[in-house]
């Protein structure tokens, strides 16, 4: 497996060595250390914000820190979200860049030529994956994050192929500094909620649903969803022009209404009647940053035990067996760490999303089972701002267990001064295609939470506080006065 690894990263370097003279190449120059976190502080505001008439344009063109004085400002600087993390050991690290990389350039014939490229130099998406831990995919604060946005958003798209597998159609993009992401395409636009008579598992994807994770996911400190950014994509130019991909190419045409479409191969919603058409050939889409390589990096993949039945009318097991998570507590890996409470923080996430269609979930090989779920393929969320899908909200009800960090933290984002809503508004201007999401889905987000927060003092008014809520952050004594546990009864929430 070493030996893998150093001759995938040998190749990596070669390639990148390549191109690193390229003056168009995206070569920056930000540190890969940590800074501390006194030094953590929020950038500068972007340049300007966007208009739903012209997406794309007017918006920041490089998506970065919240201005100061703003209110996700204020947030990333409570002392909830910069809780430290332990010390990193070569294990917890999902590379270990002065082993892994540069052991490989000792071991290569071309060592002197590849050893002049140093990691500050290397393009922002290996950065990103050189950067992904035990704890998190990305840490706070990191620089490399934005300029990751900024590249999705920008960089030229030099190859496109149709991802294989999946019931709807999504396509692989390549830059030209040879990153690559995964592009889905917008079917409905942002005011459209999900048909009625649509079953879960028979749901759109909806590319603005991708964005508005990813953002959800980094207020609620997760950080567990890869960067995702909003792009208005030329449909000839960087999709048709570019492809290799025969069966995707056959696929073009040009509409009545003289606008070019398309539709590709997949199980549902590609065919004729389903194309996806351009104005004339602008599309919008999301572009979500791709994970290491499965060679370099294995993901496991589990079964989620909350996993719907995916038939139109065979129940779960879950969903007619109300003591169902006492047999999932006795069955590994949820029967020791914090696999349990993690499934629970996705549920919150998932309900918050509306999200249904969370089948599986991955976690990184090398980590073991004491490691986070990755929080992939969110484009089923932010389907029916007017509904609230409370089975979602079944296992948190049945186990009623939660960590301690995001039980403050869902308190803290109820509070008027930050409001989740709010702040996922500010944070989601920033992406070229906003607005992301229209108000009623925003306004939506703070009705849910606020049901979330009701689930789990029903449970501490049961069960009692230190039977639901599970200490994750050690001794913390300087955060015990944001939030009384008293008032999280049943009672408080009401008020």
């Amino acid at each position: 497996m070493k030996m893998i690894l150093f001759r995938k990263f040998r190749h990596t370097l070669r390639i990148l060595q390549d191109f690193s003279n390229e003056p168009s190449s995206n070569l920056t120059s930000h540190s890969l250390e940590e800074r501390p976190e006194a030094a953590h502080r929020p950038g500068p505001a972007g340049q300007s914000r966007g208009s739903r008439g012209s997406p794309g344009q007017g918006s920041n063109p490089r998506p970065g820190a919240p201005a100061q004085g703003s209110r996700l400002s204020a947030l990333f600087a409570h002392p909830l979200y910069t809780v430290a993390l332990p010390a990193l050991t070569d294990e917890d690290t999902l590379f270990n860049v002065n082993t892994d990389i540069r052991g490989a350039q000792a071991r290569d014939e071309d060592k002197a030529r590849a050893g002049e490229l140093s990691a500050d130099s290397y393009p922002n998406w290996l950065r990103f994956h050189i950067g992904i831990n035990r704890f998190e995919l990305y840490s706070r604060h990191n620089p490399v994050i934005d300029a990751m946005l900024a590249d999705l958003a920008a960089q030229r798209i030099t190859s496109v192929a149709m991802k294989s597998g999946g019931t709807q159609l999504k396509l692989i993009m390549t830059f030209h500094n040879y990153g690559q992401a995964l592009f889905k395409p917008m079917k409905q636009t942002r005011e459209q909620e999900t048909p009625p008579d649509f079953f879960y598992f028979s749901d759109f994807e909806r590319h603005n649903a991708e964005i508005a994770a990813y953002h959800l996911d980094r207020i609620l400190d997760f950080r567990r969803v890869p960067p995702v950014a909003g792009r208005l994509v030329n449909m000839t130019k960087e999709i048709r022009d570019v492809t290799r991909d025969k069966k995707l190419w056959r696929t073009f045409f040009i509409s009545p209404a003289n606008n070019i479409c398309f539709y590709g191969e997949c199980s549902y919603y590609c065919s004729t009647e389903h194309a996806l058409c351009g104005r004339p050939d602008q599309i919008e889409g999301s572009l979500a940053a791709f994970l290491p390589d499965l060679a370099l990096a294995k993901r496991k993949t589990w079964r989620n035990p909350w996993r719907r039945s995916y038939h139109k009318r065979k129940k779960a097991e879950w969903e007619v067996d109300p003591d169902y998570c006492e047999e999932v507590k006795q069955t590994p890996p949820y029967d020791s760490g914090f696999r349990l409470l993690d499934v629970m923080d996705m549920t919150i996430f998932d309900f918050l999303m509306g999200n249904m269609d969370r089948h599986h979930y991955e976690t990184f090989e090398k980590f073991g089972n004491e490691t986070f779920i990755i929080h992939l393929d969110n484009g089923r969320g932010f389907g029916k701002h007017s509904h609230d899908e409370l089975s979602i909200l079944v296992p948190l009800s049945q186990c009623c267990r939660v960590k301690k960090s995001t039980h403050l933290r869902l308190q803290l984002l109820a509070r008027e001064e930050f409001r989740l809503s709010v702040l996922m508004e500010e944070s989601l201007r920033r992406d070229r295609l906003a607005p992301v999401l229209i108000r009623p889905h925003l306004e939506a987000l703070d009705r849910r939470l606020r049901l979330v927060l009701s689930v789990l003092a029903d449970c501490i008014e049961k069960d009692g506080y230190s039977s639901v809520v599970e200490d994750d952050m050690g001794p913390a004594p300087e955060t015990a006065h944001f939030v009384n546990p008293a008032h999280t009864s049943r009672r408080a929430q009401k008020r």
